[in-house]
């Protein structure tokens, strides 16, 4: 497990949330200092698909999803304080059973 940040200081935030799935995934937008870029995001509970553009790797802050990565036979389940890594010019198929699953997502490369 990883030590999952609590905050992020000295970042900009984006005011107007990524709204997904009629509202069932929500993030904003944090501009790094030095460039880079992660999301803050709430996922309900469902199915979802998302395509990657850019390396991600995804922090789990609160909840539990479960996750297959495209190209790859494992289906996984994360729990808080877990983190998973999803190639460029892929997507992910992830699935929050019950409750709310809360994430960071950093954006790599």
């Amino acid at each position: 497990m990883s030590s999952i940040p609590s905050e992020f200081r000295g970042v900009t935030a984006v005011a107007k949330a990524n709204v997904y799935f009629d509202g069932k995934v929500v993030s904003h937008t944090l501009l790094l200092p030095e460039g880079g870029r992660k999301t803050l995001g709430l996922i309900y509970p469902g199915k979802f698909h998302f395509g990657t553009d850019k390396a991600e790797r995804m922090e789990i802050v609160a909840g539990e999803c479960t996750v297959k990565i495209e190209g790859q036979s494992a289906t996984n389940t994360y729990g808080t304080g877990a983190t998973f890594e999803v190639p460029a010019k892929s997507g992910f198929d992830i699935e929050v059973k019950r409750d709310i699953c809360e994430y960071i997502c950093t954006f790599l490369g």
